[in-house]
């Protein structure tokens, strides 16, 4: 159930992350947030009251709050990251969060099988050789544009598996509900002292409300995922998201990769077969 459920929130991410960086292409990165961050409420509210359960205790929603801080910086860099350079090169670097993840989780004790582990490792060398930008002959390869925000960003993306973990023990729901809460904040602070121009934001309201959905909606089955699965396995899975992006954009955009990364995709895949038995 767990890698199922990862594997979800990692195509709804993949969504999510394509729309806001084609968004962000046009519009400011805080704008995009501005409009998106708020319509994940609409998920997650509905759920947490449905249940009637109490929230959680202070240590649990300081957890979420947290997850949420760096949830948000990670997500602002990645959106403006996939808006400055090519969404198929850029999204996967985001790829190598699990290895902050995995790392805590086997120094914790976790110990997956020698299938799953070789699945990770396979999952990680597929991330590498798709962010790998082929350079002309007689130079070195190098990362893409827009790689040191892609950076950021899974350093941050590996800090909220992490948080999101320990604060879901409580609760998954009220866990993603407060991560939310806890972004929310710091977005409608940062839009009190920038007052960004949130040009064609009614044309685009659909679409932006769909990147918070589809977020929060990822979001709560990563959260839950945590509860029925390692999460060492579980943050690589969900990490697997920039292989949507990359078709997203080779359908839509018309990018196109080159043979090292349709490997590397390829290989990603691969190694989610592998954790997944």
């Amino acid at each position: 159930m767990g890698v199922a459920l990862a594997l979800l929130a990692s195509a709804l991410w993949g969504v999510s992350d394509f729309i806001g960086g084609l968004k962000t292409k046009t519009m400011s990165v805080l704008a995009v947030l501005a409009v998106a961050q708020p319509a994940g409420l609409l998920v997650l509210v509905p759920i947490v009251a449905a249940r009637s359960v109490p929230p959680p205790d202070v240590l649990h929603v300081l957890y979420a709050a947290l997850s949420g801080a760096a949830g948000l910086v990670g997500v602002a860099s990645l959106y403006r990251g996939l808006a400055g350079g090519a969404m198929g090169v850029v999204a996967p670097i985001t790829a190598t969060a699990p290895v902050v993840a995995v790392t805590v989780g086997l120094a914790r004790g976790e110990r997956p099988s020698s299938v799953q582990a070789a699945g990770i490792v396979v999952a990680v060398c597929g991330i590498v050789l798709t962010a790998r930008e082929p350079a002309a002959p007689g130079e070195r390869a190098r990362l893409a544009a827009g790689a040191g925000l892609a950076l950021l960003a899974a350093l941050c993306f590996g800090g909220t598996f992490i948080g999101i973990d320990a604060a879901s023990n409580a609760d998954p729901y009220w866990a993603t509900l407060i991560l939310r809460l806890s972004s929310l904040t710091l977005v409608a602070v940062a839009v009190a002292v920038r007052r960004p121009q949130i040009r064609g934001a009614a044309r685009s309201l659909p679409l932006l409300a769909s990147i918070g959905i589809l977020d929060a909606g990822a979001t709560a089955l990563f959260a839950v995922a945590t509860t029925r699965g390692l999460i060492s396995l579980v943050s690589v899975l969900v990490s697997l998201y920039p292989v949507v992006v990359v078709l997203l954009a080779r359908v839509v955009l018309d990018e196109r990769l080159q043979r090292v990364q349709q490997v590397g995709a390829l290989t990603a895949l691969s190694g989610a077969a592998l954790i997944s038995i």
